[in-house]
């Protein structure tokens, strides 16, 4: 017996779809929306899951804060070293640290010694922003943290009655003037620093008499062990008297963003399934119209030597290339939906690769569920009986 070759197989299985153009791409319409529903029902929400996941990590889930326990006659001063010990924790990913230096700002050196503005004039070590989610409005952040300049919170710079830095103003901190070169943009995950006035770490030191303790760490760590990292820190820090040391909880948005995650649209899913298989049948009938209206071509090409074999793997070919092309042209209709549905609702575009894929060989294999029998029926056909018709 002689066998197919793979290039007569598919000569021979996109016989029936050369021939036959329009029922083809009917048919292989329904396998394309089965296809393009699983894509779409499936890019839609994850693009959406990942909207809102952008949206609850902007609320700082992954972040902590250190500072002495409140309430303390004495209380216990964290290490110069803090930031560099928090950042030896394995799934710390970064860390801050700023401390009040008591000394007090003034628009100028003519307003009383005595006058409060309500600023507290904070001394930060690099990387602050980058820990609480804050951005600089107008100017830059500390570009020497040795030299005598301040970044002013948002709400400072209102009390300040400094908009931007174009002009270069200075401010009047304890003795010395500071250059402002920086203006920051509203930070909701750390207030106090909107209504504080930044100054550089040894800039602190060496014009402010500040003694290097900080007085609050702000940390950032992997949000699966934030909560392993909040249960170390205080011995990390204070290894003497952990207690005396006090860690915020996690945010209630790590909580709705794990609900998050773990919530999945299986009735989306079930409907995409049901879409796949009204697909399959629509294939599988007009594989079995095609045996029905082809049995004089199977008789002639039967009676000149072809084997059953032959007869089946061509019709089971051409229900494959059917659902395969199907299943082509839906993944990309679905992908095609999910990028502009993602774009009108300024979504974060995610498409799944591990669905795309799956879509498409899903679409080859419900074409070779559909294909198995018409190709079977097909084989049975002896040449006299498709030749009697």
């Amino acid at each position: 017996m002689r066998r197919l070759s793979f290039a007569d197989l598919l000569a021979l299985g996109s016989l029936g779809i050369r021939t036959r153009r329009l029922r083809a791409a009917l048919s292989a319409l329904g396998i394309a929306l089965g296809i393009a529903t699983v894509v779409v029902v499936t890019g839609i929400p994850a693009s959406s899951q990942q909207a809102l996941l952008d949206e609850l990590t902007a609320l700082g889930t992954n972040l902590l804060r250190v500072q002495p326990a409140p309430r303390q006659d004495d209380p216990v001063l964290l290490p110069e070293s803090s930031v560099a010990m928090v950042r030896r924790i394995g799934p710390v990913t970064t860390a801050a640290a700023v401390a009040n230096t008591h000394a007090r700002v003034r628009r100028n050196d003519l307003l009383d010694p005595g006058h409060s503005s309500d600023l507290t004039v904070l001394a930060t070590t690099p990387g602050l922003l980058d820990v609480v989610n804050g951005h600089v409005r107008s100017g830059e952040f500390l570009p020497r943290p040795d030299f005598p300049s301040v970044v002013l919170g948002h709400v400072a710079a209102s009390r300040l009655g400094i908009r931007d830095v174009g002009e270069h103003p200075a401010v009047f901190v304890g003795e010395h003037w500071f250059t402002v070169v920086g203006v920051l943009g509203p930070m909701p995950l750390a207030p106090d620093v909107e209504r504080s006035v930044l100054v550089g770490w040894e800039a602190a030191r060496t014009q402010l008499g500040f003694d290097g303790h900080p007085t609050v760490v702000y940390v950032k760590a992997r949000e699966e062990a934030i909560e392993d990292v909040r249960a170390v820190l205080p011995a990390t820090l204070h290894g003497e008297v952990p207690g005396l040391v006090q860690v915020s909880r996690p945010s209630d948005a790590l909580a709705a963003k794990r609900a998050t995650e773990n919530s999945y649209s299986a009735l989306f899913l079930g409907l995409a399934g049901v879409a796949l298989l009204v697909g399959g049948v629509g294939v599988a009938n007009t594989m079995v119209i095609s045996v029905l209206e082809r049995r004089s071509e199977i008789g002639l090409r039967r009676a000149l030597g072809a084997t059953r074999g032959h007869i089946r793997a061509q019709f089971l070919t051409e229900a494959v290339l059917l659902s395969g092309l199907g299943g082509l042209a839906g993944t990309a209709l679905g992908a095609l939906g999910v990028a502009g549905y993602a774009t009108w609702h300024r979504w974060p575009l995610v498409l799944p690769l591990p669905v795309l894929a799956a879509g498409v060989l899903a679409a080859f294999a419900v074409g070779a569920a559909a294909g198995l029998y018409p190709s079977i029926r097909a084989a049975r056909l002896t040449p006299t009986q498709a030749l009697s018709v």
